[in-house]
C-alpha cells in the first residue's frame, strides 16, 4: 500500500506566488477593462474650490444622520443645477459636509451660495405652461373637455372634472392633495384638462407652424398676472441657470420652474404669494396606502400655525377650477410639485398621492421635511486651487514618491544584493496592487487623491521596506548562527513575522484613528496609509516569504554566494557546534592499560 507524501518542511509557496499574482493582474485587468485606468484627483491636485460646511443648531437632536444625510442631497443638487459638472458633495463627521467644486463652471458662483439655508414655501399656482417647446406636444389620452379635430378652431378648455386617467398638455395626471384618511381615488382625480390647442392634433400641411411664443400662449393654462406677462413669456426653463435664477418676495406673485422635466419638457408657473411656510411642516413621511391600490403617497402633519394656514389656502383652492386648484410646493425656487386640492384639509394632517414611485415619495418626503430642519451651514473653510498650481504639486509628489523609491532601491542593492532583489519586486507588486486599487475605488466609492493622501503613499514606501528589512535581518542572524540557508529561512520566519503583524498593526491602529477624528485632506492621508499598511501585510506573507522559500532552495543563495547577500563568511557567521566528538575504542583501551 502506498503512503501518502508528507508536506513538505517550507510548505507549499509556489501557490502562495500564483495567488497574489492572480489577484494583482485581475485588478490591474479590471481598472482597464472599466477604463479607470488613472485614479481621481482631488481639488489640491486637479484645480477647483473645496468647501467645508459645518451645520449649526439650536437643537442638537436636529444635526443627525438622516438630516446631514437630506441636506447633502438638497446641496449636491444645488450645485449640480448651477451648472457645475462633478460636483462632489459627502458628508465627514457628525456635522460636516465637504463640497469639492472641480475646475470649470461658475465656481465663484456655486461657492456663493452653497450652504445657505434651504427655502420651502407652498403656493398657490396662478398659472402653467411647457417651456422650451418647439412643436405641439402630443395629448395621449384626451380629456373630457378638450375635443377637436384636426385642422378644427380651438375650443375653451373645460372645467369639469375628466377621469384620473386624464392628461395635460401630454403629462400624466398631477398629484393630489388630500386629507388624511380621505379616499385616494377621489384625490387623484380632478387633474387639469387637456389644453384646447394641444387637443385638436397635428396642424394641417397648408398651415404656418405656430412661433414657440404662439404654441406656449396656446398651452398655457390659467390666467398670468398683469405684473408678471413678461417675466412670464422670457422664461425659458430648459437652461439650468435660468431654473435657479428665479427670486422674488414672500408676499407677492413670481415665476418659476419644475425642477424636473415631466416628458421631457420643463414647465413654469406662475405663483402667487406664499400660503404656508415650509418651516410650518412638522413631519413629512412616504408611506405605502395597500387598502385603496393608491400606491405609494407622502403624509404631512404641519404645527398649529401651519395647519390654520393651510385648512385656508386649501377651502379656498378646493373652488377653484384647475389649475388654480394646484398647491406648489417650491424649494429654492424651483417647483418640486403641484398638486391638486379637490376638498379643505382641515386637521394639520394631509397625504399628496400621485402614482409614485418609492424613491419619489421618498425624496418627496426629503424635501418636505428638510424645509422644517432649523439647520444652519457655516462655511469654515474654503480653499481654491489653480489648475497650474494643482499640476505643480502632482508633479512634486510624484517627484517625491520617485525619489524616495529610488533610495529605498538603491539601499536594497548595496545593502543587502541578491536579497535587495526581492525587496525590489515586493515594492512594485505593491505598487501595482495600490493603483489599482485607488482607480478602482474612484468610481467604487468617490475617492480622489489629494495632496495628503499622496503623502501617506509615500511613507508607505518606508512602512513596506521596514518589512523586508526585518525578515532578510531574521534569516542573517541564523545564518551568522551557523544554521543551513533553508533552516534559516523557515526559523527567522516566527520571529520576523511576530514583529511585522505588530508593526503594521500599531501603522493601521494610528490610521483608523486618524481617519475618524480627523475632517477633510487629513483622512486622504489616513485612508492611503491604512490602505497601504493592510497591503504590506498581503504582500509580505503571500509574496516576499514564499519568494525567499523558493530562492533558499536555488545554488546561488544556497551555497551562499558572494553576491546573494547571505555569504557566511561575510555575515561572520560561525562554524557549527558539535555535541560530542566520536572516541577512537583502541586509544581508549591503551590510555586504560
Amino acid at each position: 500500500m502506498a503512503t501518502p507524501k508528507s508536506r513538505p518542511r517550507d510548505g507549499y509557496p509556489g501557490r502562495a506566488l500564483a495567488l497574489i499574482l492572480v489577484v494583482t493582474v485581475g485588478l490591474v485587468a479590471l481598472m482597464f477593462g472599466t477604463g479607470t485606468t488613472k485614479p481621481r484627483l482631488g481639488i489640491d491636485l486637479a484645480g477647483g474650490t473645496s468647501i467645508t460646511l459645518t451645520a449649526k443648531s439650536t437643537d442638537p437632536k436636529a444635526i443627525s444622520k438622516s438630516n446631514m444625510d437630506i441636506a447633502t442631497g438638497i446641496i449636491e443638487r444645488r450645485v449640480n443645477g448651477m451648472g457645475v459638472s462633478e460636483a462632489e458633495v459627502q458628508t465627514q463627521g457628525d456635522n460636516t459636509i465637504i463640497v469639492n467644486i472641480p475646475k470649470g463652471g461658475n465656481q465663484q458662483n456655486a461657492a456663493d451660495q452653497v450652504g445657505t439655508t434651504a427655502k420651502l414655501f407652498f403656493r398657490p399656482v396662478l398659472a402653467v405652461a411647457p417651456s422650451g417647446v418647439t412643436a405641439p406636444l402630443p395629448t395621449g389620452t384626451p380629456s373630457a373637455g378638450a375635443t377637436g379635430t384636426p385642422g378644427a378652431t380651438p375650443s375653451a378648455p373645460a372645467t369639469g372634472s375628466p377621469s384620473a386617467s386624464a392628461t395635460k398638455q401630454g403629462r400624466p395626471a398631477s398629484e393630489a392633495l388630500a386629507a388624511e384618511g380621505a379616499s385616494p381615488t377621489a384625490a387623484a382625480t380632478g387633474a387639469s384638462t387637456a389644453p384646447s390647442a394641444a387637443a385638436t392634433g397635428a396642424p394641417s400641411a397648408a398651415a404656418t407652424p405656430p412661433s414657440a411664443a404662439d404654441l406656449t400662449a396656446a398651452m398655457t393654462q390659467g390666467t398670468v398676472p398683469p405684473e408678471l406677462t413678461a417675466a412670464f413669456a422670457a422664461l425659458d426653463c430648459s437652461k439650468p441657470e435660468v431654473r435657479t435664477a428665479q427670486t422674488g418676495a414672500d408676499d407677492k406673485a413670481v415665476v418659476a420652474c419644475s425642477q424636473k422635466p415631466e416628458n421631457g419638457y420643463y414647465e413654469k408657473l406662475a405663483l402667487g404669494p406664499v400660503a404656508v411656510k415650509g418651516s410650518d411642516v412638522s413631519k413629512a413621511q412616504p408611506s405605502l396606502d395597500t387598502q385603496s391600490g393608491a400606491g405609494w403617497q407622502v403624509q404631512l402633519q404641519f404645527n398649529g400655525t401651519g395647519t390654520d394656514d393651510f385648512t385656508k389656502i386649501t377651502g379656498q383652492l378646493a373652488t377653484q377650477a384647475p389649475p388654480n386648484n394646484q398647491f406648489a410646493i417650491v424649494l429654492d425656487n424651483q417647483v418640486v410639485s403641484h398638486p391638486e386640492v379637490k376638498n379643505a384639509i382641515p386637521g394639520g394632517s394631509a397625504v399628496i398621492t400621485g402614482r409614485f414611485t418609492q424613491t419619489e415619495a421618498q425624496d418627496l418626503s426629503n424635501v418636505l421635511g428638510y424645509g422644517a430642519l432649523p439647520l444652519e451651514f457655516v462655511k469654515s473653510d474654503i480653499t481654491t486651487v489653480s489648475p497650474a498650481l494643482g499640476s505643480d504639486q502632482l508633479k512634486a509628489g510624484l517627484v517625491a514618491g520617485a525619489i524616495g523609491m529610488l533610495l529605498v532601491v538603491a539601499y536594497s542593492l548595496v545593502y543587502y544584493r541578491g536579497l535587495g532583489l526581492v525587496s525590489i519586486a515586493g515594492l512594485l507588486v505593491s505598487a501595482a496592487l495600490t493603483y489599482s486599487i485607488m482607480s478602482l475605488l474612484g468610481n467604487a466609492i468617490g475617492f480622489a487623491l489629494n495632496l495628503p493622501a499622496v503623502c501617506g503613499a509615500i511613507v508607505a514606501i518606508g512602512i513596506t521596506a521596514d518589512s523586508f528589512i526585518v525578515y532578510f535581518e531574521r534569516i542573517r542572524d541564523e545564518v551568522r548562527e551557523g544554521a543551513p540557508l533553508r533552516p534559516a529561512v523557515q526559523r527567522a520566519w516566527p520571529r520576523a513575522r511576530r514583529t511585522i503583524l505588530v508593526s503594521d498593526f500599531v501603522s493601521f491602529l494610528c490610521a483608523a484613528v486618524l481617519y475618524v477624528v480627523s475632517v477633510g485632506k487629513v483622512q486622504g492621508f489616513a485612508f492611503t496609509l491604512g490602505l497601504t499598511t493592510a497591503l504590506d501585510v498581503v504582500v509580505i506573507f503571500l509574496f516576499t516569504k514564499p519568494l525567499i522559500t523558493l530562492l533558499a532552495r536555488r545554488k546561488f543563495f544556497l551555497n551562499g554566494h558572494p553576491w546573494s547577500g547571505l555569504d557566511p563568511k561575510r555575515l561572520g557567521a560561525r562554524p557549527p557546534l558539535r555535541s560530542s566528538r566520536r572516541r577512537n575504542p583502541s586509544s581508549a583501551a591503551v590510555k586504560e592499560a
